[in-house]
């Protein structure tokens, strides 16, 4: 756990040189769910599966390109099941696994423990 620590503490960044995951999970978790895009994409697929389009619509302001980037690191974890039906015109959806559903309490904490933040003294 040190030198996952002072890997993220000299070079800014959580990902390590070879790729790797770090062992600390709490630099896990935020190399998984990198930036705040990912964990809003989770959000969204808690109720269940949606096409790229409808996750696309769902937040606003998200890229294409980030979506698809979040939803294929996401599939290469075991996140998120990517399903291709062969239709015309094609149709895919995605949804959370197993793994992706264990992130729902977590979500939930993180939603519970935002709400008890009071708003900057200047705001009063």
């Amino acid at each position: 756990m040190t030198s996952t620590v002072a890997t993220v503490a000299t070079s800014g960044s959580l990902a390590t040189a070879a790729g790797l995951l770090p062992e600390c999970g709490v630099a896990r978790f935020l190399v998984l769910l990198e930036g705040p895009w990912a964990t809003l994409i989770v959000r969204e697929l808690l109720p269940g599966p949606l096409r790229f389009t409808q996750l696309r619509d769902a937040l606003p302001g998200i890229s294409p390109h980030t979506l698809t980037s979040r939803l294929r690191r996401f599939e290469a974890h075991g996140i998120v099941t990517r399903t291709a039906y062969p239709e015309i015109p094609p149709r895919v959806e995605y949804e959370l696994t197993a793994l992706g559903e264990r992130l729902r309490p977590v979500l939930e904490a993180m939603a519970v423990w935002a709400l008890t933040v009071p708003p900057p003294a200047d705001e009063h």
